[in-house]
């Protein structure tokens, strides 16, 4: 019943809150756009994802089938039994320790993808890390990673041993309120580990920027600029962070190679993740369907088949951390598209906001143009891997609602 009633909750959620109702842009309209491209931007896009491909897919097979192979096999369980022997086989010893070798085991097995993944970038300049800075990286992500897991499993594992019955409960509780607490920290924690912020200067795009948050209506607490240019030559800016830790991010590259006005664009598509609470949204939707996983995780507890499979006796023992990451990874792979639809959807939305607020097409088009080259970006990605893998619209969809009038002036304008 738990289980049914947040899959009508996050089922209404989608509804009410994703805007299904972007527009999309015509056949014709997509063929026009394309055809008026600049020279090589699309085949020069197309030969950095094909180069990337192989590492990409790689690494989605990787973290799919080392999480099965441990999940279900008896291997993941025999690895925590292994490593919590020398505290006596202690269920804490377990869940802390042995969980955390499975999460490294799973790690490690991605990061040759990785470093593949970097080679390419270097060798088409959107990367200019070397190696060193980027083992560096690496390690903090792993640093954050264990310390983030480590909570979990000793959070999760507590429940299930003190409340072997009703853990389903706390535990969903707990998992959506780590998710909308992460939405808080994150950007206050993670964030300054990789990259510098430091307030944007006093100058006349600052205040600028200022005026166009204020006019649409936007607290924002802070407009930052990130020092990536230490590690890369890619444009981009973003918003994160909820309340009172929400900011507006951009690159140093963005204002070293954009004039203002097309910055002023891209703050704008960011303005309108704040003025429609994307942030708030993403939250909700995570919680109800981390609440949901961990309901789901108790139900396949009782197939007696998969656990015999897995090794184990119950799915709130730590030996069985390797079933749940399996059952997670596989429930994570089947829902991605479905996210990664809403994330296109949400991104549109952002795209006409920032059209309506800056009333400047020809500035929207022209930073979709520097995105793309800049970026090497897939103007026009094959179909099948749109649909599975883009968070975001694609360069000829966004220069084409750039041609195409707005729903309206912007109610401030």
């Amino acid at each position: 019943m738990a289980l049914v009633a947040l899959g009508i909750a996050l089922i209404a959620a989608a509804i009410t809150l994703v805007p299904w109702r972007t527009p999309s842009p015509t056949r014709a309209a997509r063929a026009t756009a394309l055809r008026g491209l600049p020279v090589g931007m699309v085949s020069r896009g197309r030969g950095l994802h094909a180069s990337l491909r192989p590492s990409s897919y790689g690494s989605l097979l990787a973290g799919v089938v080392a999480p099965l192979m441990l999940g279900f096999t008896p291997a993941g369980a025999h690895v925590v039994t292994w490593v919590a022997q020398p505290f006596g086989g202690h269920w804490l010893a377990e869940a802390l320790l042995g969980g955390s070798v499975i999460l490294m085991m799973v790690s490690l097995v991605s990061l040759p993808f990785a470093a593949w993944r970097h080679t390419v970038l270097r060798r088409y300049g959107l990367s200019i890390q070397n190696w060193g800075r980027w083992a560096v990286d690496v390690l903090k992500s792993f640093a954050v990673g264990a310390v983030t897991g480590a909570v979990v499993l000793a959070g999760f594992y507590t429940l299930t041993h003190f409340a072997p019955s009703w853990w389903w409960a706390f535990g969903a509780v707990g998992a959506a309120g780590l998710v909308v607490l992460l939405s808080f920290v994150f950007p206050v924690l993670v964030e300054p580990l990789f990259n510098g912020f430091t307030p944007m200067p006093d100058r006349p795009l600052r205040d600028e920027l200022v005026a166009m948050a204020a006019r649409d209506g936007i607290p924002v607490r802070n407009v930052l600029v990130a020092d990536a240019s230490r590690r890369t030559t890619g444009l981009n800016a973003y918003v994160s962070g909820l309340g009172a830790t929400r900011r507006i991010v951009v690159y140093d590259t963005l204002l070293r190679e954009a004039p203002p006005a097309e910055v002023r664009s891209v703050v704008a598509h960011e303005l309108g993740h704040a003025k429609a609470r994307d942030p708030e949204l993403g939250a909700v939707l995570g919680a109800i369907g981390a609440a949901a996983v961990v309901v789901g995780l108790y139900l396949l507890g009782h197939w007696d088949a998969l656990l015999r499979q897995a090794g184990v006796d119950s799915v709130g023992s730590p030996r069985a951390f390797g079933l749940v990451l399996a059952v997670v990874a596989l429930a994570g792979l089947v829902s991605a598209p479905a996210q990664n639809l809403v994330s296109r959807r949400i991104e549109s939305r952002a795209d006409s906001h920032a059209l309506r607020l800056t009333g400047d097409p020809a500035a929207f088009a022209a930073m979709q143009l520097r995105l793309a080259e800049v970026n090497i970006a897939d103007v026009h990605p094959p179909r099948i891997e749109y649909l599975l893998f883009a968070t975001h619209p694609d360069t000829v969809e966004r220069l084409t609602a750039a041609r195409e009038p707005t729903e309206g002036p912007h109610p401030s304008r």
